[in-house]
This record gives structure tokens, sequence and C-alpha cells, in this order.
């Protein structure tokens, strides 16, 4: 009887094991990470959970991303997230609509401070993945814009790939008509942009 029980807990915790060191990536985005256009398992965070895999890693990953949402929704539905997922790592893609309707920066950068402050305070490590807007907008809006990730960043100690789009932002080739979300053939460029500082993060 008693060895019975004896296996009985030896099988348990070697069912377990995997369950308890499993740590979690929840990314946090608008329609650029939730696949806007594609089909189901093309955007780059399928990608990135499929790379993951394959190198046998421990982490999994929660797509929490909504086609347009703003860093004021993203405030909204962070901590529910947190709470649920409890994540090891948070990467956050918000901002983009924010600058498509010409949020204030002063707003736009405390959202965005507020979010990466929320994550933080819950244990998570944290990856700011920032956009840029099409120069229609202004040099003085664009450029404010972009710095906003660079001194938020900055200020809060995280890591930050500046451009997610970097190579594929302005391509017709990789944008889909609207000029505003890549193809297919752009999600694996999206994926490198971000792997980089995204490696090292998970590694921390």
């Amino acid at each position: 009887m008693r060895q019975g029980i004896a296996w009985l807990l030896a099988l348990l915790c070697l069912v377990m094991t995997p369950l308890a060191l499993a740590r979690t990536l929840l990314v946090v985005g608008d329609s650029i990470s939730a696949g806007y256009g594609l089909a189901e398992g093309q955007g780059w965070v399928r990608l990135l959970e499929q790379r993951l895999q394959a190198q046998k890693s421990d982490y999994q990953v929660v797509n929490a991303s909504i086609s347009g949402d703003t860093t004021a929704g993203g405030l909204a539905r962070l901590p529910p997230l947190l709470a649920e997922h409890r994540p090891d790592v948070v990467a956050i893609e918000l901002g983009g609509n924010d600058g498509l309707r010409g949020q204030p920066l002063a707003q736009f950068q405390r959202n965005l401070t507020a979010l990466v402050q929320q994550a933080k305070q819950s244990g998570a490590r944290v990856l700011l993945l920032g956009m840029r807007l099409p120069p229609n907008y202004g040099p003085r809006y664009t450029d404010g814009f972009a710095q906003v990730y660079v001194d938020v960043a900055k200020a809060e100690g995280v890591s930050l790939v500046p451009f997610l789009l970097d190579g594929v932002g302005g391509d017709p080739s990789f944008m889909q008509p609207d000029g505003i979300h890549p193809r297919a053939n752009a999600q694996q460029r999206l994926l490198d942009n971000a792997w980089p500082e995204l490696q090292r993060v998970l590694r921390d």
C-alpha cells in the first residue's frame, strides 16, 4: 500500500514539474501584434511562440493584443491580465493608435509610463516595442512620438526595441493596402526586429 502511494506521488511530481517550471511571456499590444488582416497563426507573436517551442524554451506565450487598442485601453486591461497570468515578462506594443489619433504626447507618455510601472510592480520584466508614425503627421509630432518610447525606457530602466516595424513600415511590398498593417511576408522581420532584445529579457 505504502509503495503504491509513493509511486503515485512520484508520478504526480513528474507530471507537475514541467508546469511548475513554466514561465509566461505576456504580449499586450494592438493590431500589429493581434495579426490584423492575417490568417490564423501568421502573426509575429505566433512565430515567436513557434521559435520558443523549437528551442524547447520553458516560456509560454500569452497574446493579449486587441486591434484598435491604445495605451489608455491597455491601462484598463493590464491589471486583470497580470493577476490572471502572473507573467515573468511583459512585452508592451502599444501607442501606434494613440499617435494616429493625435494623442497629446504628454498624455501618451503618462499612459506608457503607467503601463510599464504596473508591469514592473507585479514583478515582471518589461520590454517596450516602439512604433513610429507616417511623415504626414509632421516632424515635430513624429519625432516627439518616437522619443517618448526612448524616454520612458530610460526613465524606467526597461529594454526597448525602438521601431518594431523597422525595414517594413513604408514599404508597399510588406504593408497591407491601408499602409498601416504589415502583410504576412513581413511578420518574420518583425520577430527578427524584436528578437535580440526579447531574448536578452527572457534570459535575465
